[in-house]
């Protein structure tokens, strides 16, 4: 019964149309993937072409040093490198350590909840950019249900990256 509820479930939300974007897109090419939620992108309607980091909203991946799974988010990121995005802003556009946050396109698909339904980064909701938060939500719930990178349950990542980040700092 379960599993016959789980499968309707992921059904309808599969029904629900193609995703698009809500406001409009700002376009980059990505230079470089720092991390499983960082790119740096060059943004042409910048000042001198200039180079911008952006973090991806919504999510949480594991850091590059907490293997399998970072280098599994950043391999999966590498999909867009080099190759032309779009970014869309919610309300708060910019995040510490001078990045911005955004919701990142490549050929009509929302990378952010890609990157969550491939079981590479955890959901990571914050206030006030929550725009997405039933696709995240929907693809995060998909990975876990198919055991899917970090949710794997032959592999399963034990520390989430910010449990992981303190065991690491003095």
């Amino acid at each position: 019964m379960a599993a016959a509820a789980i499968a309707l479930w992921l059904s309808l939300a599969g029904c629900q149309g193609r995703l698009q974007p809500q406001t409009p897109l700002v376009q980059g090419t990505v230079q470089q993937i720092i991390s499983g939620n960082s790119l740096e992108v060059t943004i042409p309607t910048l000042a001198n072409n200039q180079i911008q980091r952006v973090r991806l909203i919504g999510l949480d991946a594991p850091s590059p040093a907490q293997r399998p799974w970072g280098k599994a988010a950043m391999d999966f990121l590498r999909q867009v490198e080099k190759q032309t995005i779009q970014l869309e802003f919610d309300l708060e556009r910019e995040a510490p350590y001078n990045r911005l946050l955004a919701y990142v396109w490549h050929d009509g698909q929302l990378l952010n909840a890609d990157l969550l339904a491939a079981g590479h980064a955890l959901l990571d909701s914050r206030l006030p950019n929550i725009r997405y938060d039933g696709e995240l939500r929907r693809a995060q719930e998909s990975a876990r249900l198919q055991g899917l990178g970090i949710w794997d349950p032959a592999n399963p990542m034990r520390q989430t990256p910010d449990e992981f980040q303190e065991t690491r700092t003095p």
